[in-house]
């Protein structure tokens, strides 16, 4: 008899709560049926009361927020019977299926609708409540909740909490921070930035440090944010208790949502995302290794990809990917007409444009597939070739000169791969010097948008780029076409930020020590001129801190990420006058930490630090604990 008692005292909850609220039911695209979620067919099949007993539901993945607009941002928990993930219609033990005598069958239980309550207030204590409501979740999103807090003033902290209906059974206490009007005079904003957290390479420590510093407004992601691979592949999670779920490669829907979940049991990723409103971008190991608009490095519809990678087309697995993604991840539908649509953009008040661009699964032509190489060397500079797609590709020259038009301070451009050319020929000796599967794979594309800017006279660019598990400052400059002096900047239309990596391994070497990780540096920095400063060896992250006069980007490098601590070094700091349009001269005060910088000089105090988990070398002096 229980479970019937505990159908009628959730009933009334239950009727007045809402479907369509949960923005899930219609991720990523509701103009997509086979990529999202029919509510109708939900709403018909859970035309009953829900069994659930509240006391035994649990707010499983902690909570977040994220793509911030002046009166509204997205939230986002999961709250359920198990922290395991749907595997599509498993029913569970404790209780029979139910009949649903509308459509005259029987139902899982586990199909069962969860009411969820929302608040959104001004203060901690939730008493001053701006916006709430109630929505379902259920077993067909993976017991995701997402919904649009409204009715929210511009530029302005609030808290929220989520709680399972009619019980004091409720989420963590969440932050978050809209965003400025499009004409608000805004004088300082702060970016924590962010690529590459491969989970058994280590602890994310570095999304926990401007939570405990509290030094930043939003964090931006520029990708891979999970990553695909088996542990056995790469990584040491074996050692550090860190085995990314499922343990293998990962193709169905389930383990996408299993390998999202197990990414945010990471303590510093949850502190992360329940403090800051988060605006991410995907870049490739959210789907697969080096993707684009046909295939991947490993999948590519032929006949041995089904036989050795688990039998599944490269459209259904990107499917699986994408609506996983959406399920997980704080992040607004744009029109999603377009079924991988991810490209958009902030005004944040006057201060600055962020233009958050898809380089990787939108449109993008072939790419390196490791295979291929010495044939996108011969065609990487062939006008035909897109790194976004023509539709994406006019968005974005659209947005460049709109912000230019109104009158924005700064055009931030979020794009997952460096965008400046990289010659590595002198630090590999191979004989394609460059990386096809960034920027300089799609040359022409490159050479459009610098025209772009160029042309039209709009300055004050900042480039973001992940994806490469190294640091690079470059100024921004269109080599061969205009005239540009390295030491002075003279003749460049703006600056690129690339970051390392939150924990994904160095490019030469997982394991490379300090001194060679410099001189590698210092060969890369010398090859390319417009490169000013550049780090092999720090795992880490950067932020931006921007106002009307001038762009300030603080690199912080972690000693470890073996072990989970607040550790983090700060290892160069960079400013851009408005107007200027390149690197601030002399370039980092003419000093970094680590790497090699054009110009300047590094400065290395020997010491060892214990970190906890042993006695770690660290060939720097400034160390903060945090």
């Amino acid at each position: 008899m229980k479970p019937q008692i505990l159908l009628i005292s959730s009933f009334v909850s239950i009727v007045t709560a809402n479907w369509a609220k949960n923005i899930n039911y219609r991720s990523p695209s509701e103009h997509h049926p086979a990529l999202g979620i029919s509510i109708h067919k939900v709403v018909k099949r859970n035309n009953f009361q829900s069994p659930w007993d509240p006391a035994k539901l649990n707010f499983t993945h902690g909570i977040a927020s994220g793509d911030p607009y002046p009166n509204s941002v997205i939230l986002w928990t999961r709250v359920g019977p198990s922290s395991d993930n749907d595997k599509s219609n498993v029913t569970v033990s404790n209780y029979a299926p139910m009949y649903n005598h509308d459509t005259e069958e029987y139902v899982s239980v586990s199909q069962a609708p969860i009411c969820v309550e929302y608040k959104v207030a001004l203060d901690k204590n939730l008493g001053h409540v701006v916006d709430s409501g109630k929505i379902y979740t259920s077993s067909d999103i993976d017991y995701t909740v997402k919904v649009e807090a409204i009715n929210l003033k511009p530029f302005t902290t609030y808290y929220y909490q989520f709680s399972v209906c009619s019980s004091n059974n409720k989420s963590p206490l969440g932050r978050t921070k809209t965003a400025p009007h499009a004409d608000d005079d805004v004088t300082k904003v702060g970016l924590a930035v962010y690529s590459c957290s491969n989970y058994p390479f280590g602890f994310f420590n570095a999304y926990g440090n401007p939570v405990r510093k509290d030094s930043v407004d939003y964090v931006i992601h520029l990708g891979d944010y999970i990553y695909e691979y088996k542990n056995g592949d790469y990584g040491w999670g074996q050692s550090i208790g860190r085995i990314p779920l499922p343990d293998r490669t990962i193709l169905t829907l389930y383990d996408y949502r299993k390998r999202l979940a197990t990414y945010r049991t990471d303590l510093d990723l949850l502190a992360s995302h329940q403090q800051f409103p988060w605006i991410p971008v995907w870049d490739d190991h959210e789907v697969a290794d080096n993707t684009y608009r046909d295939g991947e490095s490993h999948l590519n519809n032929t006949e041995d990809s089904f036989v050795t990678e688990g039998g599944m087309a490269v459209e259904q697995r990107k499917m699986n990917a994408v609506r996983a993604y959406f399920e997980w991840m704080p992040i607004r539908q744009v029109e999603m007409d377009d079924n991988l649509r991810i490209w958009r953009s902030f005004s944040i008040g006057k201060l600055f444009d962020l233009i958050m661009l898809d380089t990787r699964q939108y449109d993008r032509s072939i790419t390196d597939l490791y295979w291929n190489t010495d044939y996108v060397h011969i065609i990487s500079q062939d006008a035909g070739r897109t790194l976004m797609g023509s539709r994406q590709e006019n968005w974005f020259y659209n947005q460049l000169t709109h912000s230019a038009k109104r009158g924005a301070t700064w055009r931030i451009i979020g794009s997952q791969i460096v965008f400046s050319r990289i010659n590595e020929s002198l630090a590999l000796g191979n004989q394609n010097p460059l990386n096809y599967d960034s920027w300089d794979g799609y040359q022409a594309n490159r050479n459009r948008t610098l025209s772009h800017l160029y042309n039209n006279n709009i300055g004050n660019n900042v480039f973001l780029a992940g994806d490469s598990h190294a640091s690079w400052v470059s100024d921004l400059v269109w080599l061969g076409e205009k005239s540009y002096n390295k030491e002075t900047g003279e003749g460049s239309i703006g600056v690129e930020f690339a970051g390392s990596a939150v924990t994904s391994p160095c490019p030469y070497g997982a394991n490379i020590s300090l001194a060679t990780a410099n001189n590698y540096s210092t060969w890369l920095q010398t090859a390319n001129d417009e490169l000013q400063w550049q780090d092999l060896y720090y795992r880490g992250y950067y932020e931006l801190h921007i106002s009307p006069k001038e762009l300030t980007a603080n690199y912080f490098g972690l000693p470890t990420v073996v072990s989970r601590n607040g550790w983090e070094i700060p290892i160069a700091n960079f400013t851009v006058k408005a107007g200027g349009n390149r690197l601030q001269r002399p370039v980092a005060g003419g000093v970094v930490e680590s790497g090699s910088l054009k110009g300047g000089k590094v400065v290395e105090s020997n010491r060892t630090v214990d970190t906890g988990n042993g006695t770690w070398f660290v060939s720097n002096a400034n160390l903060a604990v945090l």
